[in-house]
């Protein structure tokens, strides 16, 4: 009688990856590409998650683009006034140490008895230190606490420098989409407040979208068109300047006017020289900013939103921007 062994079973590896073409990779455990019918036994063994992973990657790549378009829906009222928050000082103290007690040796044995008083004295050492760094870490935390407590409810409603460090606070916090800088100045005891944006160029911005067909294990990916492109362009840095003016009058109370200028880094047509130029520059009332109501931001449009304050600006329908002079504050 003759007996069949049972076929070995293989466990390999795999880790599978999506280019940003939407080209999908199947790799070794070494990093080298997957032999065929592997990347076929792959498919049909792991085919729902490989498309869930298409399908997140799909959706994180067109949340990037969607986000650029509705930054302001984040912007935050006239009236959310930064307020002081207590925090807890979280590093626990350090415990005590444990006496090592002498024991029937260290009473019979002198050598003994002095090892296990050095070692004690060691630890009682150890912790006076760990205790006294401790206590210098908390005294600082509590002064810190103490000088933001004073910044956000007394300072920032009559220093303009501490109007000024709220602010740059207030804006550095913010997560960007892409790279966005803002320069702050308060002026006028607190009530004029004058803001330069740098905002990203056009090149900047994502250029493609994607989708995952209904069947097969692969991800489209395609440019979007110029129109549509320059429209996301206007949207979102449109939005960056609305997103600031609702951050400057939430944090400053006294503010009850900005005036804020957005330019950015591009090209002179007649000589080639890549410089600043300024896109649009708007002033903006704390009493006509009120108006707007900041529960229903999804659905405002920022690009006409800005139109209701006295703007400076050159832009065709199509989002196509001509340099502008920047708006002057008015300093009192």
């Amino acid at each position: 009688m003759r007996s069949l062994a049972s076929p070995e079973k293989s466990i390999i590896s795999a880790a599978i990856s999506v280019e940003d073409d939407g080209t999908v990779k199947f790799l070794d455990a070494e990093g080298k590409p997957l032999r065929p019918e592997w990347i076929a036994k792959a498919k049909r063994q792991k085919g729902d998650q490989i498309r869930e992973l298409l399908v997140k990657v799909c959706d994180e790549m067109n949340a990037k683009v969607d986000a650029l378009g509705t930054i302001h829906v984040q912007t935050p009222g006239p009236h959310e006034r930064l307020r002081y928050e207590s925090r807890e000082f979280d590093t626990p103290r350090p415990g005590k140490p444990v006496i090592k007690p002498p024991g029937f040796l260290g009473w019979l044995l002198k050598s003994v008895r002095e090892r296990i008083d050095a070692e004690n004295a060691k630890r009682e050492a150890t912790y006076q230190i760990a205790t006294g760094e401790w206590q210098s870490a908390k005294a600082a935390f509590d002064k810190s606490e103490r000088a933001r407590k004073a910044l956000l409810e007394e300072r920032v409603f009559s220093e303009v420098e501490a109007m000024e460090e709220v602010l740059e606070g207030a804006l550095q916090i913010i997560e960007w989409p892409r790279e966005t800088a803002v320069s702050a100045e308060v002026d006028n005891g607190g009530r004029l407040v004058l803001l330069d944006v740098d905002l990203p160029e056009i090149e900047d911005l994502p250029k493609t979208t994607a989708s995952v067909p209904a069947r097969g294990y692969k991800m489209t990916v395609k440019e979007l068109a110029s129109g549509k492109l320059q429209k996301l362009y206007m949207q979102h840095v449109h939005g960056i300047g609305f997103r600031i003016i609702g951050e400057a009058y939430a944090v400053l109370p006294k503010a009850e006017e900005v005036v804020l200028s957005a330019f950015s880094q591009r090209s002179n047509k007649a000589t080639g020289v890549v410089g600043d130029e300024y896109l649009y520059s708007v002033r903006v009332k704390r009493e006509q900013w009120s108006e707007i109501s900041f529960d229903k931001l999804e659905g405002v449009d920022v690009i006409t939103a800005l139109e209701r304050f006295e703007l400076r600006r050159d832009m065709t329908k199509t989002g196509v921007f001509r340099p502008i002079e920047p708006l002057m504050g008015d300093h009192k």
